[in-house]
């Protein structure tokens, strides 16, 4: 990795800081700070989010911090549901990459994140972003309406309100049957599916309720396949009539009327992310969610940076005992 790229870890009384920085080298993205927060228990985001943002730094010139959910002992923890440090960076992000899953986040931590989503600043979310909230019911909270099973103030919570849908059910089968990405009809010159044309990964489609809000525009659906690789057939019968969205746009609004521009998909495991296209795809969506869509490149270079080997996904499966600077490698 090139000195002025490798990770910059802050010491702050004589320990290193619990998260990642990548600086921005040359390119669009120079001058914008992306901050991706990962933290789920079963596809890997620990893995993901650093490739994610070296590429993005790298390649096309964004600062990037990444943060993890993290024990006391300063080691990367997807499993601790109750701590992700760090999130003070969301004060300076011009984007959020949110890849979480059932977080109860303390008050102080979750302030952070509320401050973010109603400042009019774009988010993204991926996989089980949309369900990346849950609180236990014995859980003194002033964010429990942020919880995906939330049918009070924000029903369905951050993922519904924000992102435009939260956890409903697998839609293929998991482990079982694998995803291909099709063009929705419409949607071929959306600057955000500039030069993707083959995004296939081993998760499953997830469910969404049809129609989507309005306002929201499908870019890719999600085809079920009859098995767990790219050139399987794809499933017969209901499961692919209709093809559930697999990545879509829209506009969130504030509670003070701010519009922030919002991307999700439902694929983003660090597996996922072994495909080209998948990895275009998401970094044109930072582009466009930052303003910048005048300047996605006809094939963005999403090369990986580094040795990327993602840990295939699962509960209990996390690599541990590993420290933020080691996702850096």
């Amino acid at each position: 990795m090139r000195a002025a790229l490798a990770a910059v870890l802050v010491t702050c009384a004589g320990a290193a800081d619990p998260w990642l920085t990548f600086a921005g080298g040359k390119g669009p993205g120079k001058g914008k700070h992306i901050v991706l927060v990962s933290g789920d228990e079963e596809y890997r985001s620990e893995e993901a989010m650093p490739q994610l943002g070296r590429i993005l730094a790298e390649r096309h010139g964004f600062k990037t911090t990444v943060l993890f959910a993290m024990d006391p002992d300063g080691t990367v923890n997807p499993e601790n549901r109750k701590n992700i440090p760090g999130l003070e960076a969301l004060r300076t992000a011009d984007l959020m990459i949110v890849a979480t899953r059932y977080r109860q986040l303390p008050d102080e931590q979750m302030k952070l994140w509320d401050e973010y989503v109603h400042s009019g600043k774009p988010m993204m979310g991926l996989r089980t972003a949309t369900h990346a909230f849950a609180f236990d019911k014995d859980v003194q909270t002033s964010y429990r309406q942020w919880d995906n099973r939330d049918k009070g103030e924000w029903p369905g919570g951050f993922g519904k309100q924000v992102l435009g849908e939260t956890w409903i059910s697998h839609h293929g089968k998991h482990k079982v049957q694998s995803t291909r990405g099709v063009i929705a009809p419409g949607a071929e010159k959306h600057p955000v599916l500039r030069g993707v044309k083959d995004v296939w990964g081993p998760t499953d489609v997830y469910t969404v309720r049809l129609p989507l809000a309005e306002g929201t525009t499908t870019l890719l659906l999600g085809q079920v396949l009859t098995g767990m690789n790219a050139t399987d057939a794809p499933a017969e019968g209901k499961l692919n009539d209709p093809m559930m969205p697999l990545a879509w746009v829209r506009t969130f609004t504030t509670r003070t009327g701010k519009q922030a521009r919002v991307f999700t998909t439902t694929m983003g495991a660090s597996v996922d992310l072994v495909n080209e296209d998948l990895r275009r795809l998401v970094v044109n969506a930072a582009y466009w969610a930052v303003g910048l869509e005048k300047k996605i490149p006809k094939r963005a270079d999403v090369g990986i940076v580094g040795v990327y080997e993602p840990t295939f996904y699962g509960f209990g499966k996390h690599r541990r005992g590993l420290r933020p600077e080691e996702y850096a490698k």
